[in-house]
């Protein structure tokens, strides 16, 4: 197989999606790996580390694109969209349920892809989007309590008060893994910490883990408007696996914070979960709505490049072996772990969430791999 590893292109996007190490091991099962030249810089990976593990540095970035996979960090941009050929594969984050033209663009061009945020384990587990859930949960505060901040357009506190004064009041929806992550690092800034989660389970075990110094809450909308009316900081940190993230946090809700607030949207790559969300980037990454700054940027993680280019890449790097060896095709026929991150294949949508978002027709992956019972 024919590996492209192009330079991403979205804003201030400096992870890559495999390091060096990750070249070697897939050259030693056989594969030959392209690296668009610079492809790693942002990463602080050099040409001369992937040439030295033995992989081929592209002299154009068409070069790279005329590989039979192409494995991203982000989904494909318009800009890039040309670039694919018909039937080409395709191995990256899609969030495909929150974007309609890249639906119909790895339909029309018969893409076969697979989302790492969808590949799922037997246990529930999402592998591929766990590393990044972690990182953007813990970026969060930081750029919460940055944006606090008055010189960055907030309500001039300081995350975790002084001795005589107030702590500021984080309220994280969804205590899954970045929220918890999230509320981590709240605690450790010394914060006043609630987070909401629908699962007493779930409850239960932040209870454990954080030894009682969370406000651990059960959501219904009266109580969550009183909690968002009484925070400094609202993180929303909601997942539906696959799907458009549901719009938890009403325009009304936002409003009634106090100005200069901060709204941190961790879901934002799959649509959002406040009414006011809208995608922001690195370059600009706030805005002000209803007096609350509101930080929306897609790629939170991107700001770290290094450390989400390693944690990802370890992540990815098995599943990628696999796809290597038997194609998009073969390897969610070989594996029912990538067989739950099929996408789109040879011109069929086969994610029900995403063809749900969209209103779209739809095809089993077991129907559209022959692999259904009596198929």
């Amino acid at each position: 197989m024919l590996i492209g590893i192009p330079s991403e292109i979205k804003d201030n996007e400096q992870r890559v999606s495999l390091q060096p190490d990750g070249a070697a091991e897939l050259v030693h099962h056989g594969h030959e790996v392209l690296v668009q030249a610079g492809a790693g810089v942002g990463s602080r990976f050099s040409d001369e580390e992937y040439v030295a593990a033995g992989a081929r540095i592209a002299s154009s970035v068409d070069e790279v694109f005329g590989a039979e996979l192409i494995v991203k960090v982000k989904e494909p941009v318009p800009e890039e969209y040309h670039r694919f050929r018909r039937g080409q594969q395709l191995f990256t984050y899609l969030h495909a349920a929150a974007d309609r033209s890249l639906t119909d663009f790895l339909v029309e061009r018969e893409i076969d892809s697979i989302a790492y945020e969808t590949v799922q384990t037997p246990d529930g587990r999402l592998p591929l989007l766990t590393p990044m859930s972690e990182v953007a949960g813990r970026m969060a505060v930081q750029a919460a309590a940055h944006h606090l901040e008055s010189p960055a357009g907030g309500a001039g506190l300081l995350l975790g008060g002084v001795p005589g004064t107030p702590a500021a009041k984080v309220t994280i929806i969804g205590g899954g893994v970045s929220g918890t992550e999230a509320a981590k690092i709240a605690v450790g800034m010394r914060a006043i910490v609630r987070v909401f989660d629908t699962n007493p389970a779930r409850l239960a075990y932040l209870s454990d883990v954080f030894e009682g110094r969370l406000d651990l809450v059960q959501p219904n909308r009266a109580r969550l408007a009183a909690y968002v009316a009484d925070s400094d900081v609202l993180i929303g940190a909601v997942l539906v696996p696959g799907t458009k993230a549901p719009k938890l946090v009403s325009r009304e809700m936002i409003a009634s914070m106090r100005p200069g607030s901060v709204a941190v949207d961790i879901a934002i790559d799959q649509g959002g979960c406040f009414e006011t969300s809208r995608a922001t980037t690195h370059s600009e990454p706030t805005y002000v709505e209803e007096g609350v700054v509101h930080y929306c940027v897609a790629n939170i993680p991107g700001a770290v490049a290094r450390t989400s280019t390693l944690a990802l890449t370890s992540a990815t790097l098995p599943y990628l072996v696999t796809v290597a060896d038997h194609g998009v095709r073969g390897a969610a026929r070989t594996s029912a772990v990538l067989a739950k991150g099929l996408t789109s294949l040879g011109g069929t949508l086969t994610s029900e969430p995403v063809a749900a978002a969209h209103g779209l027709d739809w095809t089993p992956a077991a129907d559209a791999l022959g692999t259904a019972a009596g198929a």
